[in-house]
């Protein structure tokens, strides 16, 4: 049998080298990152408490907002849209073919006393990101480090608070056509006619201007219309058509019966730390608020020749949303 003190030590050798060079400062970001948690745990508590069995209201037709108690406080979710049709997909439907990409990023902050506020971030935003020399997309935060890092890269971009956003929401492509199916269709004004055809991602495009009433794949193709690599802002443009149309159908169907049948559809194309309440909630408080949603976008300084990357406008101070009221 080996000496007690030799292996004891080789076992402290061993912890220490996974602390790395500075094994006090790493030790203090763990219990810093522990405490956040107990902190933002009891936070989630008075944003959600706990229901009332006795005095929850019945749910009814007549009152959607009966669908479940809305949000005490501001909850901030980032919205991530795959360009894969599943969440385990092993390539994406793009060009260049790879891994899945973050094809469109949102922050969505909910707050029951005013309209939604939607901040669409530009996935061509040139970023700094950990351990690569050059300015890279935003959107490259998701492959390079998923949710994780990718909150982190938009909360420091944006100057929100350490512990913004609160929940995050992952959506692949077929979840998203089972939403817009789900909620029944939804209706858009189209100001010109699409017609496009991509071979390389076996995609084509073909909707009428005027009022149009879309399913999922239409919705999908209205989303991912992009006939030009430099489109970015004209494509989030025609998604911002989406989002109300979204929101104005969620003020239009049954939601105490279509949507807890919508989100069991959804279960297996989305991943969300949203409990199922939470998000019972959360859509409670969007179907509550007649107002279409608040739809913004950050400034972004002109575009540099054919440059693919973004940049910020240089006058600006944080936060930079949302708005402070």
């Amino acid at each position: 049998m080996g000496d007690p003190a030799q292996s004891e030590g080789s076992e402290q050798k061993q912890i220490m080298g996974w602390l790395g060079d500075h094994p006090k400062r790493s030790l203090l970001r763990i219990g810093a990152a522990l405490l956040g948690i107990a902190v933002a745990g009891s936070a989630l508590a008075v944003i959600w408490p706990k229901p009332d069995p006795v005095g929850a209201e019945v749910p009814s037709a007549k009152n959607p907002s009966s669908l479940a108690p809305l949000p005490d406080a501001q909850v901030m979710v980032l919205v991530v849209g795959l360009d894969a049709d599943s969440l385990n997909a092993s390539l994406n439907q793009a060009a260049p073919l790879g891994a899945a990409n973050a094809d469109s990023l949102m922050l969505v902050d909910v707050n029951s006393k005013q309209p939604i506020q939607i901040l669409q971030l530009p996935t061509e935003l040139a970023v700094h990101l950990p351990g690569v020399d050059t300015m890279q997309p935003l959107a490259k935060a998701w492959q390079l480090g998923g949710v994780a890092l990718t909150s982190d890269v938009v909360g420091e971009l944006i100057g929100l608070p350490q512990d913004k956003p609160d929940r995050y929401f992952i959506v692949s492509r077929d979840g998203f056509r089972k939403l817009v199916e789900g909620l029944g269709d939804i209706e858009v004004t189209l100001n010109q006619n699409y017609k496009y055809e991509d071979k390389s991602q076996s995609y084509s495009v073909n909707l009428q201007a005027g009022l149009q009433t879309l399913n999922g794949s239409q919705a999908e193709q209205l989303a991912r219309h992009r006939p030009n690599a430099n489109h970015n802002r004209q494509r989030r443009a025609r998604q911002r058509l989406l989002l109300e149309g979204i929101h104005q159908q969620l003020g239009e169907i049954n939601a105490v019966t279509a949507i807890p049948q919508l989100l069991n559809v959804l279960s297996n194309e989305v991943t969300t730390d949203l409990s199922t309440s939470e998000m019972l909630s959360l859509l409670s408080a969007a179907i509550s608020e007649p107002s279409p949603p608040v739809i913004s976008e950050l400034p972004l300084a002109p575009r540099a020749g054919q440059q693919m990357l973004r940049e910020l406008k240089t006058d600006l101070s944080l936060p930079i949303w949302p708005p402070q009221s």
